[in-house]
């Protein structure tokens, strides 16, 4: 077996050792360690570190041959992961040297989709978020330009300028509320009311802000995933994009393990499936198998009738299904579909019994 090329390490080999390096790093800031144990901890560091090295040159020597391919930001994690720990090691005294070696805590994230999904939902909605920071911005000045109007003179010592009301201000803003800055005057305690309700409102409009974009951004990865899925049904390949918008809507994917049943002889149907990818085994008098582009399970929404046959899938396979409701919807919106659907289903109604 072929060795696993460092620029291929996965993202949980990436995590493992950026977890060990990062204990090792907070073990090393304890005084009481030995020598012993501090050089084996230092060591274990180095050789982390030579690993993320020969991740990083290997890494840059397929990128030359290959192209880029989207890879820039994995590639500047690998360089930090790298250049900071030696930067430190040359640069810093010897007991910080180890703590530039927290850079580790970027490697899990060089090929998360997470963080990519992240940089788009703060790409669409950036310049609401702009709006919202530059109100925090304006409350937070204007709560300490208050506190101090209405503090100094009672407590010079915290809040004697604008500067060190500020501290006052964002603690209040925030509702943390640590209690080392605490009005003392009656005008001083209801300004600081207000802010704590000014503070509430705008995080939850943040809030507010990144649920909608995540919830757009994920709607819209479905749909895109949904659309080449729904595109691959030979039935389908022929609609126009409005058909195929709505037919999108209706159907739901759905990924069936190997050997899982799919529906049961004698239950009860109120779904239709279409098969994306992979075969299905139909267990008639003599079993049937069924593969992509194919559809089953219908006449539980035509006729009503209850499975005619336990329908289990032989290979993975990738479905869309088609619930009652929705069925009803599309035979008014594409009555060509629903019409070969309903064809189909007599057909095998008058051969072999099917689902």
């Amino acid at each position: 077996m072929s060795a696993r090329p460092f620029s291929k390490i996965s993202a949980p080999f990436n995590g493992l050792l950026a977890a060990i390096g990062l204990v090792a790093v907070a073990v090393l800031t304890t005084p009481d360690i030995t020598g012993r144990a501090r050089l084996g901890l230092q060591l274990l560091l180095v050789a982390i570190w030579g690993i993320y090295l020969l991740q990083l040159v290997e890494t840059l020597v397929l990128r030359r041959a290959k192209g880029p391919q989207d890879s820039t930001p994995a590639v500047a994690i690998d360089f930090l992961a790298v250049l900071v720990p030696l930067a430190g090691f040359l640069f810093a005294s010897t007991r910080d040297q180890e703590l530039f070696c927290a850079i580790w805590l970027l490697k899990p994230l060089r090929n998360s989709a997470f963080f990519r999904l992240i940089g788009r939902v703060i790409s669409s909605e950036a310049r609401n978020l702009i709006g919202v920071t530059s109100v925090f911005g304006l409350v937070l000045f204007a709560a300490a330009l208050a506190g101090y109007l209405i503090e100094r003179d009672v407590q010079p010592d915290k809040f004697g300028s604008i500067p060190q009301a500020m501290w006052w201000a964002v603690v209040t803003l925030s509702t943390t509320g640590y209690g080392d800055e605490i009005p003392q005057s009656f005008a001083g305690r209801v300004l600081a009311g207000l802010v704590m309700m000014c503070g509430i409102g705008i995080f939850a409009l943040w809030a507010g802000l990144l649920a909608t974009g995540f919830y757009a951004e994920i709607r819209r990865q479905d749909f895109v995933r949904n659309w080449q899925l729904v595109a691959a049904v030979p039935l389908f390949e022929n609609l126009g994009s409005s058909a195929l918008v709505e037919i999108v809507r209706a159907l739901r994917p759905r990924l069936v393990p190997a050997g899982a049943v799919i529906c049961r002889k004698g239950e009860a149907g109120d779904q239709m499936y279409f098969i994306v990818e992979g075969r299905v085994c139909v267990a008639t008098p003599n079993p049937i198998e069924l593969g992509p582009g194919s559809f089953f399970g219908e006449m539980a929404l035509i006729s009503g009738e209850p499975r005619s046959a336990t329908v289990s899938a032989a290979t993975e396979v990738s479905l869309l299904s088609l619930h009652a409701e929705d069925f009803q919807m599309l035979s008014i919106s594409n009555p060509d579909i629903a019409d070969i659907i309903r064809r189909t289903a007599l057909e095998r109604r008058g051969a072999t019994p099917k689902a």
